[in-house]
């Protein structure tokens, strides 16, 4: 299979593995780098991610406009989030934007912020920056990234962190792999849960900086680091797009 139609398979199989796993749900979306032009990227057109298929998949340049200037379907608004972030960030292969609801109060509060506390999710780093659209552009936006001044502005943000919050909005994340970010998405909420219920026992142990450094060492496609990717596929029921 050529590297194109295997991105566009992985896109769609991210797409329902993050819908099933309530990631996503009507709206958020994922996108791949293109795997021979680092200024390309893919992301599907304007749908929600449980229904993505194939043909759904539009290459768009970095400043969000699409490859195609034939390209008439409606888009992402906020595609500009992965332009920015793939202008940003060169290793970074795949990125995420959801509105996971478990993570939002920590985009919000003032006093507490996310960190990692289960061994499954210590990429995410010591502590996760929050991204104000506020700060920079006032406060009559729609607080949605729809244009490259907010995507780079959110991309500066998220600096080297593999995800960064956005003010009672949701999340960005990226991956070196859209393996390695698919597995890292899943267990977001989940940490935002255990980190909330072990606040209400009092105090929380969160990751060391060593263990979160060891975490992030890690190999994201050795077997066991892609074991959830593949079960999760079969289960959101596209396991048959993980072969060639």
């Amino acid at each position: 299979m050529d590297a194109i139609r295997r991105v566009k398979r992985d896109l769609v199989i991210a797409n329902r593995i993050l819908a099933r796993q309530d990631v996503l749900d009507a709206y958020g979306h994922v996108a791949m780098r293109h795997p021979k032009d680092p200024a390309r990227f893919f992301v599907a057109r304007s749908l929600s991610p449980a229904i993505v298929e194939e043909d759904d998949i539009v290459e768009f340049h970095l400043d969000g406009s699409p490859v195609d200037p034939g390209e008439k379907r409606p888009q992402y608004l906020e595609r500009f989030i992965h332009g920015g972030v793939f202008e940003k960030r060169p290793e970074a292969m795949a990125s995420l934007h959801s509105h996971a609801e478990d993570v939002l109060p920590f985009s919000i509060s003032k006093t507490t912020r996310l960190r990692a506390v289960i061994h499954t999710i210590g990429e995410i780093g010591d502590a996760v920056p929050t991204w104000d659209i506020r700060d920079k552009f006032g406060d009559d936006t729609t607080l949605l990234v729809t244009n490259m001044d907010q995507g780079r502005d959110l991309a500066v943000c998220l600096d080297c962190n593999r995800m960064a919050l956005m003010r009672g909005h949701g999340f960005v994340a990226v991956g070196r792999t859209i393996n390695d970010l698919v597995r890292m998405a899943v267990y977001i909420p989940r940490n935002a849960r255990v980190m909330m219920n072990a606040m209400r026992l009092g105090e929380f142990i969160p990751m060391s900086k060593g263990e979160i450094a060891a975490r992030a060492s890690l190999d994201p496609e050795a077997p066991a680091m892609k074991r959830g990717w593949e079960f999760w596929a079969r289960e959101a029921g596209v396991g048959h797009l993980l072969e060639d």
